[in-house]
C-alpha cells in the first residue's frame, strides 16, 4: 500500500491567517511553491493560498497585497488528507473536489503536501489520465477553496 507520506512534498509551511499577501508572495518565491497552507491562530488548516489567487483576487482587483491577509483569502472547506492514508484516498479527495494541491497532515500538524509533480512520479499512466480527466472537468466548481 503506497500511503500519501510516501507521495508528499515534505517541508510544507504554513502562512499564518493575519500575514499580508505580499509576504506570502515573498515566501512562495523563497520556497519555489505555487500555494501555501493557511493556519488559524491554532495552527490548524483554514485554507489554501495560490499564487493565482493573489493576483486574480487581489492586485487584479485593484487591493494592495500589502493590506490584505492570508486568511481574508481563504474560502470554503479546506481539504487534507492524514499521512497514512492510500494513495486512493489522496486520488478520491483531489478527483472528488477538483484540487490539484492536497494538505498532509500528521498527528494534527502538516508535514507535506501533494501536487501534480507528485501524483505524476507515483502513479501509473492510467491513474494519472483518470486523474487529470476528473480534476481538469468543466463540470464543477471544486470545492470553493481555490487549489488552482
Amino acid at each position: 500500500m503506497t500511503t500519501a507520506g510516501q507521495i508528499m512534498h515534505r517541508g510544507a509551511q504554513w502562512i499564518p491567517a493575519h500575514e499580508t499577501l505580499d509576504r506570502a508572495a515573498q515566501l512562495m518565491r523563497e520556497l519555489n511553491v505555487g500555494a501555501l497552507p493557511i493556519s488559524d491562530e491554532n495552527e490548524r488548516l483554514c485554507g489554501i493560498l495560490t499564487d493565482r489567487d493573489i493576483v486574480v483576487g487581489c492586485v487584479a482587483m485593484g487591493h494592495d497585497p500589502a493590506k490584505v491577509t492570508a486568511g481574508e483569502m481563504a474560502k470554503g472547506t479546506p481539504r487534507w488528507v492524514d499521512a497514512d492514508a492510500d494513495v486512493s484516498e489522496v486520488l478520491q479527495e483531489m478527483q472528488g473536489h477538483q484540487i490539484k494541491r492536497l494538505p498532509v497532515i500528521e498527528n494534527k500538524r502538516l508535514v507535506g503536501m501533494i501536487s501534480e509533480a507528485d501524483l505524476a512520479r507515483h502513479l501509473t499512466d492510467d491513474q494519472m489520465a483518470s486523474w487529470a480527466e476528473s480534476v481538469y472537468a468543466r463540470t464543477g466548481t471544486g470545492s470553493g477553496t481555490s487549489n488552482a
